[in-house]
């Protein structure tokens, strides 16, 4: 099955679908809205503003703010799958402010949930951090199975909203899924809310001004394409197994340095570093294992990291240009 057009996932139709995307002017919102209307699936997307109106035209925008769960019941009325992508905070703003980040985050989604239970939505898939749930944890690839100790405030935010997902479940019987995703990049992401290290780099490297790298460069991370993250919500849409976590990345992990040597080698030049003091909410080594999704899913990752770069970079270029 191409994982980039599951128009059936484990003989499960989508066919009649009314979707709800939160945060679909977004960067994976926007891969999401394409995805969701290339199976002819009505989109509803929610959220502050589009970033790139064109690649998401036909759907049926609303726009709002995540902090007015007034506005909730009206967004949510006649859908019945919503995709949970806003995330209000980054790892560093959650850090520097926890509070805030509870309360543009946690206490939305619980108000966002009683909205989906009144007005009889059935599923509600949830984008979690596969980066930053699990901590430190020692064995590569990490299962789902794995205990998840965050040591960031933003990891620890994104569990809560798990945890009360399960409740709503054993409540409520409202259906999620959740997808712990790796580190996403690809087109329409800006890298102006300091999150997303290929998106960070890009812009700079491409106008020849020095990247930073926070720590020796040596941290590993799991690379995941957002064409790829997009077809795995659409499955995860479908799914009917028993399984309700699933882990969405590359299986394969990558250095900074390794990330920046391939760049050099895609565009010909060398990319200057300015090395900044590691940060302790940063874990050493993060791949995730992907087996279960690519059972019970039947998704699978379609793009190489050397392939994804290439796309984002002409995808970068031609907007720097244009």
């Amino acid at each position: 099955m191409d994982a980039h057009r599951p128009d059936t996932v484990l003989g499960m139709s989508l066919a009649g679908r009314r979707c709800l995307v939160l945060g679909a002017g977004g960067f994976l919102g926007t891969h999401l809205c394409r995805a969701l209307m290339e199976q002819n699936l009505p989109v509803r997307g929610f959220g502050r503003r589009v970033l790139f109106q064109d690649a998401i035209e036909g759907i049926e925008w609303r726009q709002g703010d995540f902090l007015d769960a007034a506005s909730f019941p009206a967004i949510v009325a006649g859908c019945d799958t919503v995709f949970h992508l806003i995330g209000a905070t980054t790892p560093s703003t959650a850090e520097t402010n926890r509070v805030a980040d509870i309360t543009a985050n946690v206490i939305p989604t619980l108000k966002l949930l009683d909205a989906c239970v009144a007005n009889g939505v059935r599923r509600v898939i949830f984008t979690s951090s596969g980066g930053t749930v699990y901590g430190n944890f020692p064995v590569m690839p990490i299962p789902e199975t794995a205990p998840t100790e965050p040591i960031s405030s933003y990891g620890i935010a994104k569990l809560t909203v798990e945890k009360y997902l399960a409740q709503y479940q054993r409540l409520y019987g409202l259906e999620y899924r959740i997808l712990r995703i790796a580190n996403a990049y690809g087109p329409f992401q800006m890298g102006t809310k300091g999150q997303g290290a290929i998106a960070a780099f890009l812009p700079r490297i491409l106008a020849r001004q020095p990247i930073e790298i926070w720590g020796d460069g040596h941290v590993v991370r799991d690379y995941a394409f957002a064409a790829d993250i997009a077809a795995a919500l659409v499955s995860s849409a479908a799914h009917q197994g028993s399984a309700r976590v699933f882990n969405i990345g590359s299986g394969q992990g990558h250095s900074l340095i390794e990330i920046v040597r391939l760049i050099e080698a895609i565009m010909g030049a060398e990319v200057r570093i300015k090395w900044r003091p590691a940060r302790p909410v940063d874990v050493a080594r993060n791949i995730l294992d992907i087996g279960l999704a690519e059972r019970e899913l039947n998704w699978r990752p379609q793009t190489s990291l050397e392939d994804g770069l290439r796309l984002t970079l002409a995808w970068m270029k031609n907007r720097l240009e244009g």
